[in-house]
């Protein structure tokens, strides 16, 4: 199934998921690292901040093992929504955000 992903951000995990994208952590994780970081690739930002992106998953649970692994360790108030198929957002490329998001956190050390 399809779905419709939003959430808030957590700033200051920004490095830490950085790295795991650079460094195949979650392109490797199997079954679904690769969607993961597709549907991090076509995230935005909203207006009010909110992250939004579209994924899919087969788990019976929505999006499971993607929030076990990633998802929650990363974002805050997740919620899902069943659609037909991939979602383009309006909004900011979410992976300019991360790079602002470590980029503040290093000039403010």
């Amino acid at each position: 199934m399809f779905y419709r992903v939003k959430a808030k951000f957590r700033p200051e995990t920004a490095a830490g998921l950085s790295e795991k994208l650079k460094d195949g952590t979650i392109q490797n994780q199997n079954p679904d690292g690769g969607e993961i970081i597709d549907g991090l690739n076509r995230a935005v930002v909203n207006e009010s901040g909110q992250i939004e992106f579209s994924i899919v998953c087969y788990c019976s649970t929505p999006l499971a093992h993607e929030r076990a692994t990633v998802l929650d360790k990363h974002f805050d108030a997740l919620t899902t929504e069943v659609i037909e198929g991939y979602e383009e957002h309006e909004g900011r490329p979410f992976m300019d955000y991360l790079q602002e998001c470590i980029s503040l956190k290093e000039t403010s050390n």
